[in-house]
């Protein structure tokens, strides 16, 4: 029986995807529920399984864009697995491995004038050869008998005089289209709204002292750690609830202001920077927070996280300071009007009732839409942010420490 492998839908509003990669070739044996392709939209990359097993006939290439409900490939499910289960795209990737040298840029002191024996151009490498004015003489072909492919083409570099003896080598390849979207949306939001940014600092010693005390028996109790991101993010929830217009967004001409905060928070997996969705965390504990902010994380490095769960959140917190910046300007996650930054924590001399003591300290920074929220609403939020941060036992827990993080 032959099935058709047709491309699922990623997400709501999404009506086509690019096939970024077939991790299987044409004839391969695959199994059921095996990953044969990648595909983009423009806010993930996800995997495709195989819905039988058989073997496999792809009916469309790499970087191709087709439509969601498009036949991409057929399965013929009456084929029997292959002795030794490894199948022929492995058997190909041993033997590139062992025999395929690497072409490189065919440009050098030594052989930049040097005319290769070669096959045709293929007319898409032919094209790109006129365009970029090279001979195709001067270009080493790896294909079948020499012939000059694409990739080849791409490849090819313009003699420019005598170059060093350095390494000269370069690599192009076509952007996923999760990262053509995240440039669009990057440049729209710079053109489109009227960001503007406002900073603080925060004096991280209460929070290091909570977590010193209580860490060991929260791990214990839930299986989480007791870190920074539920402190941020219960902050941030009581934040939003004194200064609403900061949890809000302009939909064409009207400004829509949610009473509930879905923290949306900025995760960098193998694919890439993520944003999944806490929902609801005004209904969250210290302990929900991290369980939510393990989970989705997990999800983002192992590539399941779907496009409904980065979808829809109200506000953004990003923490830049994993990677040791010390102070940025956060770009605001559109359709949303504010994101906070977080950064690294250092030990700074601050003056604490007259005297200069050594604290960790952390810079925050909050980018906002000037067209929806105003100077009081921004300052403000921030403030009320570090003060939540900086007096913990009495803002966010009560005054019940214990309480607060269930033990």
């Amino acid at each position: 029986m032959i099935v058709e492998l047709k491309v699922p839908s990623p997400g709501e509003s999404i009506t086509e995807v690019e096939i970024a990669q077939w991790l299987v070739s044409s004839g391969d044996y695959v199994e059921k529920d095996q990953e044969i392709a990648e595909i983009d939209s423009d806010k993930a990359t996800l995997a495709l399984p195989s819905e039988e097993s058989g073997t496999i006939e792809i009916l469309v290439e790499d970087g191709e864009v087709v439509q969601v409900g498009q036949v991409i490939a057929k399965i013929d499910t009456d084929a029997k697995a292959p002795e030794g289960g490894a199948s022929k795209k492995e058997e190909k990737k041993e033997e590139k491995k062992e025999s395929a040298p690497d072409p490189g840029p065919v440009s050098s002191s030594d052989d930049s004038n040097k005319t290769y024996a070669t096959g045709t151009p293929s007319p898409a490498a032919k094209k790109i050869l006129d365009e970029k004015g090279i001979d195709a003489s001067q270009v080493k072909g790896t294909g079948k008998d020499g012939r000059i492919t694409k990739e080849d083409a791409v490849k090819a570099e313009v003699s420019m005089g005598s170059p060093g003896n350095g390494n000269r080598g370069s690599e192009r390849k076509r952007m996923s289209a999760l990262r053509r979207k995240l440039a669009q949306r990057l440049v729209s939001v710079k053109n489109e709204t009227a960001m503007l940014t406002t900073f603080n600092e925060v004096d991280m010693k209460p929070i290091f002292d909570l977590r010193n005390e209580y860490k060991e028996a929260f791990k214990e109790k839930y299986g989480v750690g007791l870190g920074f991101m539920s402190f941020f993010t219960l902050a941030v929830v009581k934040a939003l609830q004194e200064f609403p217009q900061v949890n809000s967004m302009i939909d064409g001409d009207e400004l829509v202001t949610f009473d509930y905060q879905d923290i949306s928070i900025a995760v960098s997996g193998p694919r890439g920077l993520m944003v999944p969705v806490i929902r609801n965390a005004e209904n969250l504990s210290f302990a929900g927070v991290e369980k939510e902010v393990k989970r989705l994380a997990i999800r983002v490095r192992d590539g399941e996280i779907t496009v409904d769960e980065m979808t829809g959140g109200t506000f953004t917190i990003t923490n830049g300071g994993v990677f040791g910046s010390m102070l940025s300007t956060p770009i605001i996650n559109p359709p949303q009007s504010a994101i906070l930054g977080m950064h690294n924590i250092v030990e700074r001399p601050v003056a604490i009732d007259g005297k200069v003591e050594i604290r960790p300290i952390m810079y925050v920074a909050l980018s906002y839409d000037h067209r929806v929220i105003d100077g009081r609403e921004s300052v403000g939020t921030l403030v009320k942010i570090k003060e939540a941060l900086e007096n913990p036992v009495e803002i966010l827990m009560d005054g019940n420490p214990k309480k607060a993080l269930g033990l």
